[in-house]
Order: C-alpha cells, then sequence, then structure tokens
C-alpha cells in the first residue's frame, strides 16, 4: 500500500509550477552568510506530476532565484513515503538536505509501527507551505442536498452507503473517520490503489472525502453533488457549499505541504530558509495561483510549523488508534 495525497489536476499544478518562470525577479534578500553555498536538494517521497512534488519545485526555482544557488528536487518514492523520510532523517543536520513534509508523514506516525525515525524527534520543521482542504461529495444517485440529509440518511442505512479513498491512512480516508466518529454514522471505507472517481460517477461508491480541486468540473456539471468542504470556514472556490464544521463544530480535515530538515540543522540555516520560503509565499502570484486551485498559503515560523506538526500528528494518530486503523 502507497500511501499518498491524492493529486490535483495535474494540468493545473504543472501550469503553476512552469508559471514560476515567468514571475516578475524575486529580489534576493540577505541571507546567512555561509548559506548556502552549493546545492540544495529538496527530497520529495512523491513520484514527478503529484502535488507535493510539483510544489516543491515550484519553491525550488523561486528559492534559487533568491539565493543564487541551484535547489533541486530528488525524488525518491516508496514504503509510503517513509523512505525519503528516512533518508533526511539521516542526513547531515546542515541545510543541504531537506525534506517535503506532508500530512502523509503525519498520519504515517502513527500508522506504521516500525519506522526507523520519529516524526517529531528527528525533524526540524523549517516552513509550511499550503494547505488545501476537501469536499465531502456523493453520487448524484444518493437522497441527499446537504449534511444534514446525508447524515440522516447513513443513519437510516448503516452499512449501505460505502466512501472511497485512494488507501488506508491516506487524509481522505481518516477524514471519513473522524467524521464517522463525529456522527455515529455507519459508512463502509473502500480504498483504492488507483483511482476511485470513476466508480464514484458511476455509483459503485457512493461518497467520498475530495480533494477540491479533482472534483470542481464534476460538481459543476452536476455529475457529484458537494455537501460539505472540510477546511474550518467555505472554500473560495465552493462558495456556495458549506463548511461540514457549520453542522460539526470543530471538524475539520486538510491536506497540507511543509519543508522540514534533520534536526540539529543550526537555527540560523532554519532562520533564513524560514524567511525565504515564506517570501515566496507572499508574492501576489504565486498566491494567487495557489488560491486558484483552492490551496490556501501557510505562513509560519519554524516554531510555528513545528507545533502545526506535532498538532496534526497528535490529532490524526488519536483518530488512527480510534478507528482501529491498520497499514495494509
Amino acid at each position: 500500500m502507497t500511501t499518498r495525497i491524492p493529486p490535483l489536476r495535474r494540468r493545473a499544478f504543472l501550469r503553476l509550477a512552469a508559471g514560476a518562470a515567468t514571475l516578475p525577479a524575486l529580489a534576493r534578500a540577505a541571507a546567512a552568510p555561509d548559506f548556502p553555498t552549493r546545492t540544495v536538494r529538496i527530497v520529495c517521497g512523491f513520484v514527478a506530476g503529484q502535488i507535493p512534488d510539483v510544489a516543491a519545485r515550484l519553491f525550488a526555482q523561486a528559492l534559487s532565484a533568491r539565493l543564487g544557488q541551484q535547489f533541486i528536487v530528488d525524488n525518491r518514492p516508496g514504503a509510503a513515503t517513509n523512505l525519503a523520510t528516512e533518508m533526511v532523517a539521516r542526513a547531515d543536520p546542515d541545510g543541504y538536505t531537506l525534506l517535503v513534509l506532508t500530512s502523509s508523514n503525519a498520519t504515517n506516525a502513527t500508522l506504521y509501527t516500525t519506522l526507523k525515525f520519529d516524526l517529531i524527534r528527528d525533524f526540524a520543521p523549517v516552513a509550511t507551505t499550503f494547505r488545501s482542504s476537501l469536499v465531502l461529495e456523493i453520487n448524484p444517485a444518493v437522497p441527499a442536498k446537504t449534511t444534514p440529509e446525508f447524515i440522516a440518511y447513513a443513519k437510516a442505512n448503516p452499512g449501505k452507503i460505502n466512501f472511497a479513498s485512494p488507501g488506508v491512512g491516506t487524509l481522505p480516508h481518516v477524514a471519513g473517520e473522524l467524521f464517522k466518529g463525529m456522527t455515529g454514522v455507519d459508512i463502509v471505507h473502500v480504498p483504492y490503489r488507483n483511482a476511485y472517481l470513476p466508480d464514484l460517477l458511476a455509483g459503485q461508491v457512493q461518497a467520498a472525502f475530495s480533494p477540491i480541486s479533482t472534483s470542481l468540473d464534476f460538481i459543476a456539471q452536476g455529475k457529484l453533488r458537494a455537501l460539505g468542504v472540510t477546511s474550518a470556514q467555505r472554500a473560495d472556490v465552493l462558495r456556495d457549499v458549506p463548511a461540514i464544521a457549520e453542522v460539526l463544530p470543530g471538524y475539520a480535515a486538510y491536506i497540507w505541504d511543509a519543508i522540514a530538515a534533520p534536526k540539529d540543522t543550526p537555527a540560523d540555516v532554519v532562520a533564513t530558509l524560514n524567511r525565504e520560503i515564506n517570501a515566496v509565499l507572499a508574492d501576489p502570484a504565486i498566491r494567487g495561483r495557489l488560491t486558484a486551485l483552492g490551496a490556501e498559503p501557510l505562513v509560519m515560523s519554524p516554531q510555528q510549523s513545528a507545533a502545526f506538526v506535532a498538532d496534526e500528528t497528535a490529532k490524526w494518530g488519536k483518530v488512527i488508534h480510534d478507528a482501529g486503523i491498520k497499514a495494509e
């Protein structure tokens, strides 16, 4: 089983990455005097074309321009992203080997019990980059127009609604388990190794918690019905769709990306990287492209990033324990 974040519309994200080349030149800011002096490697546990890879290339290009040294993306998929994560945990703590840290890492920390690293102990979060919410969507054959109607229908038909995800322990899976735990509904998880949207569109499964951008066209065409978004507030790209939190206060589930370094990386190097990544996120062109895709730029200090990662790891760890989820 490969735990992964479901891809956003690939063409759109590739356009976002390619667009970085045409952005106005970002002025180089003053950096730590001895960093970087050579190529910086950003290790990514996902294959080319998936969200974390394409976003990492966008940031690598912008950071290369700002700091005058090459930032390159090194794809190391495998073992549900744990291969790449372990590689960076063992790297020299000098800032020249970084990790694309994602919400998959937060779930993997509990899902896999034999990891050779500790996500909280062995890494120094440098910066967050963005987060994106999911949308609870159903096949139109399900007679529910709102989240409360869906909950009522599911309670009247226990075990008869299947919800799809791209795999055990992925955010779309644990988002559904959190929903189940907060509502008491009995809906059945169906993990897929490949794309599940064809079966959702055909009615073979009835529901899913999907990345917004993968579903916008189907929702607009009436092929899928959006009931609620998983962000704490309504999403800009689906303003007419309520947040699930409007019905279930406190409910929230996000796909997110961050950059991390091995523990003991010098504080001035971490501070330089944080400042530069946040400067890239402040660029209106990049913010606009992320927002148009349903992604929210996420600007934090290293300390805030560390707290964010710890909170997400603890939150999803509890959901995984309570639901009895085991890695395949």
